[in-house]
């Protein structure tokens, strides 16, 4: 594929992506303000001591076959149905060993109605199983614009189901309703929008073939999925369950910022990296440009989302969520600064380094337990606050280990990254001191965003940054 050609494949997928999270982003704002109105801090409570079980079991369930899926230059129909079978396989088994541990998992955390509100969750992921080659189809091919009318359409089904319920008095209920109904819907347009069909020609050798590879994908994300999870299971044993409601409400909304980004170039980078894993200059200019586009949006939405975070709150769920503020502030903080790792992590798997990938999380997953631990009996604030140092500072290994499949010293990474994070941090403290007249909320808000969008265009535009002005050429083109 020429350069031009990946080049305009790469801007489009981009393009379709931002406005896929973008979209997905603002529906879940709307959403998320009538539950947060509706529900109280114990319902996303039970709901969110959950969360880390429904993500394990996913994670068994695709096993990382689906970045192998994505990996294979030309992937057949007999690979395509060797996962979907494997993954239906495993989700059966996992589904089975969840509904009879559910009395433990209510036991452990004290909370006897988990039980029953479990087994309901976990039907999520075993329903999820017949849709994830279907994914891996769409991502395969770049089909970035049907994976976006598939993620709108499930967050709005879903979405409108989850308000109804809370509205009719069903309190986590309609959390838990949410999660199942947004999954089969997606699946649904998934495979509408797939030309690939499962067959009972059922033959697991290419799971086999795949199974190196994917099986360091399966521990890594294991030990990620345990890494974004870890706190919340902490909580939900040791802090009163409202408690656990205000740390799943900050961070969902801080998931939601850097999803926006994260969403974003997850959906190109790892089949644009895998399009041209053999030839080393054009992987250069691509990594550090995924680089500079990343750190061009995530410092600004995310750092800008910790300076209005009390207003936020204030404006969309209510008063009663206002012991959020700040962990959201911290997580944000973090969170400007996870994205980037989607850059990092897609660049060794589409080099094949898997296990890159998996030792780095290990390592990773062990100091975030050993940080949390040492700090839990401070308080939760003083915890989150560790805990986001931890993954900042991390980036650096994950920097030094891909200097095993791409070299790129660590100076050009921080040239690329550090004046994006630089200037954000300058428009927010100007900002900030500049709206300190007023104390009307939504005025405050308002300011707030406007002052700080227009102060991070002109100073980028000052500046000269080369990637605003291929966004604002992009922009201009797809209006002529």
């Amino acid at each position: 594929m020429s350069d031009n050609s990946l080049k305009e494949k790469t801007a489009r997928g981009l393009f379709w992506g931002m406005l896929n999270n973008g979209t997905m982003q603002v529906l879940n704002l709307i959403i998320g303000i009538f539950l947060g109105r509706l529900l109280t801090p114990a319902d996303y409570g039970i709901v969110g001591v959950l969360a880390i079980f429904s993500a394990i079991a996913g994670d068994l369930q695709s096993a990382g076959f689906t970045q192998a899926l994505i990996n294979i230059k030309k992937p057949t129909d007999g690979d395509y149905n060797s996962v979907f079978w494997f993954n239906v396989l495993v989700s059966v088994v996992m589904y089975a060993i969840l509904f009879l541990a559910a009395p433990l998992i209510a036991l452990f955390f004290h909370q006897p109605v988990l039980t029953n509100v479990s087994r309901f969750i976990f039907l999520a992921f075993l329903i999820s199983s017949l849709g994830i080659v279907h994914n891996a189809y769409l991502a395969k091919n770049l089909m970035v614009k049907e994976q976006a009318v598939a993620g709108v359409l499930g967050l709005l089904v879903a979405g409108i189901v989850a308000i109804v319920l809370a509205w009719k008095g069903y309190a986590y209920w309609a959390l838990a309703w949410q999660q199942v109904v947004f999954i089969s819907v997606v699946n649904l347009v998934r495979l509408y929008y797939s030309k690939w069909r499962p067959s009972w020609k059922i033959d697991f050798s290419p799971v086999r073939q795949m199974f190196p590879f994917a099986v360091k994908l399966l521990g890594t994300k294991l030990l990620t999925t345990v890494s974004q999870n870890i706190l919340t299971f902490i909580f939900g044993r040791m802090l009163p369950i409202s408690a656990v409601g205000n740390f799943s409400q900050a961070n969902k909304w801080n998931t939601m910022g850097h999803s926006l980004v994260t969403g974003t170039i997850q959906q190109v980078a790892q089949p644009v990296m895998a399009e041209i894993s053999d030839d080393n200059d054009r992987e250069v200019r691509v990594f550090r440009k995924m680089l500079r586009f990343t750190a061009f949006l995530s410092f600004p939405v995310m750092l800008g989302l910790a300076l209005v975070a009390r207003e936020f709150i204030l404006i969309t769920v209510g008063p009663k969520w206002l012991e959020c503020v700040p962990l959201l502030q911290i997580l944000c903080v973090g969170g400007a600064f996870l994205p980037l790792y989607a850059v990092y992590q897609n660049l060794v798997i589409s080099k094949g380094r898997s296990d890159i990938y998996l030792w780095c999380s290990v390592v990773q997953i062990v100091l975030q337990i050993v940080l949390v631990l040492l700090f839990a009996p401070k308080g939760i604030t003083i915890m989150v606050g560790a805990y986001t140092l931890l993954n900042i500072l991390y980036l650096l290994v994950w920097h030094w280990q891909m200097q095993k499949t791409l070299r790129i010293p660590l100076l050009d990474a921080v040239k690329d990254t550090a004046p994006f994070c630089v200037v954000s941090l300058a428009v927010m403290a100007i900002t900030y001191f500049l709206t300190l007249w007023t104390t009307n909320i939504w005025l405050l808000f308002i300011l707030r965003v406007l002052i700080a969008a227009v102060l991070y265009f002109v100073m980028m535009k000052l500046l000269g940054a080369e990637i605003l002005n291929e966004c604002l050429q992009f922009i201009k083109k797809k209006r002529q």
